[in-house]
């Protein structure tokens, strides 16, 4: 398994060059100079430095990371820093008060969230695909039927070369080799997500499974791994030949991992790529307290495996200058963080939508309002 460290190193490194490659193409100009929206944030009456600690999701980490490089470039008084500890470790925090914000791939419970005496915000501020990278040198373009990939995660489909692999790959030369399935080995809001839509598409896997952050995986059937957040989990990928999981669409991009086609609910096998899960989450309508769980949508050019990453924030902070610092951060990120995501990965949110988490988030800090370009 990973050295931890390695991990934590990789991630670092990681985040670092693809902020360092926005800045270098307008892209961290774009999202933190121009415009009066930069001005805006520059511009907040803060008294004093304030510092903000966030914590939870790796699947939107590298996201949340760049724009909290670019905030304090721009506005020095305001320095947040935010650790990818995986959702189910993020909710737990938040709810003990130890940070100031969380983050989750899973929005809470209406048990967890009555636990938290000040109150929660459940805020979408991006979204994005969850992919099936693969480690196979030479075999590109590969497709999965849905019973395929199931089998793939049960198990029960241990080779390559199995024949129901075979038959939606007819001209590629799949090898005699074991499949390594990589999956979380922490408590993870992306395993939540993936779960779920394996549960609503398989009577098999949630009988057998089930659902949730943490899932007994059948280990005893084939050849699992287990590594920590979508950056361990990537580069056990990236170091097992013949290996498979189940990652962040951004994490599969930026590595240069290969990705599956999957088979959707018309039939139609789909690359995960910006356009087609744009296409998926613009036909998703948020209820009113915006928590949507997109499974298995329906269209034919639908991506089956997208969702919305949540901001866990406090309704009420005892101290006025986070409360303030926080409605600045959650402008940033609906307007200029906006700009920031596709480079990323990750699906750039509707003005609909945006404007929706804005209105809720305004309850923060009443003296301030938060604008959506």
């Amino acid at each position: 398994m990973l050295n931890k460290n390695r991990t934590h190193l990789l991630t670092a490194l990681s985040i670092a060059t693809l902020t360092a490659t926005l800045t270098a193409c307008g892209g961290g100009d774009t999202a933190g100079t121009s415009g009066e929206g930069s001005n805006r944030i520059a511009q907040v009456p803060l008294q004093g430095e304030v510092a903000l600690n966030g914590a939870g999701a790796s699947f939107p980490a590298p996201l949340y990371q760049n724009w909290f490089v670019t905030i304090n470039q721009i506005f020095s008084k305001l320095l947040i820093n935010y650790q990818s500890t995986g959702s189910g470790a993020g909710v737990e925090q938040f709810i003990q008060g130890t940070i100031d914000f969380g983050a989750s791939d899973v929005a809470m419970s209406d048990e967890d969230m009555a636990r938290v005496s000040r109150g929660v915000l459940l805020l979408p501020m991006t979204a994005g695909s969850i992919v099936m990278a693969y480690n196979l040198p030479g075999v590109e373009g590969l497709k999965l039927s849905r019973e395929a990939y199931i089998g793939i995660f049960l198990g029960t489909i241990t080779r390559w070369n199995d024949a129901k692999i075979a038959a939606d790959n007819p001209d590629l030369k799949l090898p005699d080799e074991e499949i390594t399935v990589v999956h979380r080995a922490d408590g993870s809001g992306t395993t939540g997500v993936f779960t779920k839509f394996l549960s609503a598409v398989s009577p098999e896997w949630k009988k057998s499974i089930g659902e949730g952050k943490a899932v007994q995986w059948p280990t005893k059937k084939g050849k699992f791994l287990g590594g920590r957040g979508n950056e361990g989990v990537t580069a056990l990928i990236q170091q097992n030949q013949g290996s498979i999981g189940y990652i962040e669409y951004g994490f599969a991009k930026n590595n240069n991992l290969p990705m599956a086609a999957l088979q959707n609910q018309a039939g139609k096998f789909v690359i995960p790529d910006e356009t087609n899960a744009a296409a998926t989450l613009a036909n998703v309508e948020l209820p009113e307290n915006l928590r949507a769980f997109i499974v298995d949508p329906p269209g034919e050019n639908s991506y089956p495996i997208v969702t919305y990453t949540w901001m866990l924030v406090y309704k009420k902070y005892n101290d006025p200058q986070k409360a303030l610092a926080m409605e600045a951060m959650i402008e940033f990120g609906l307007n200029q963080g906006q700009e920031q995501s596709a480079a990323l990965g990750y699906i750039p949110l509707p003005k609909n939508v945006r404007e929706r988490v804005a209105a809720a988030a305004d309850v923060i800090y009443p003296d301030y309002t938060i604008n959506v370009d």
